[in-house]
């Protein structure tokens, strides 16, 4: 019996160590994947999850796209922006909406910001102006 018990643990440990989670941002120290520049800027922070659980932290939304792009081939578990609103939370990147405007600058010059929801987008619109996008149609813009 005791023989069952440690591969049982072992396996159960590996198990957990491979499943996609995503993984805090250390803000001032961990850089971006796509352009290796430090991340500071918390509203504007996106991170990937592949399937095998490696992540993937971008200093901004439109170096994520970029590394989305130049990846296609690999399954990710969590697309993951802040709201532009509340940046200590993550939100999915598939369902949040999409601000570019020349009044909210981003850390890589889009000036791209994410919100929440689309009322949330519309509302920064009418107040600074710009174009809002769901996730989709903001992939095909940035291309």
């Amino acid at each position: 019996m005791k023989k069952l018990i440690l591969p049982a643990v072992l396996i159960m440990l590996l198990a957990s160590a491979c499943s996609p989670t995503p993984q805090p941002v250390e803000f001032g120290a961990d850089a971006c994947a796509h352009c290796k520049m430090t991340i500071v800027e918390v509203p504007f922070a996106a991170e990937l999850v592949s399937s095998k659980g490696k992540v993937f932290k971008f200093d901004a939304i439109e170096c994520m796209a970029d590394y989305l792009k130049d990846h296609a081939e690999t399954e990710f578990a969590f697309q993951l922006v802040r709201d532009f609103n509340q940046p200590d939370d993550w939100q999915d990147a598939k369902t949040c909406s999409y601000l570019i405007s020349d009044e909210v600058p981003s850390p890589m010059g889009a000036y791209l910001s994410a919100y929440a929801t689309e009322a949330q987008a519309i509302q920064m619109r009418e107040a600074k102006g710009g174009q809002v996008f769901d996730w989709e149609n903001l992939l095909i813009y940035l291309k």
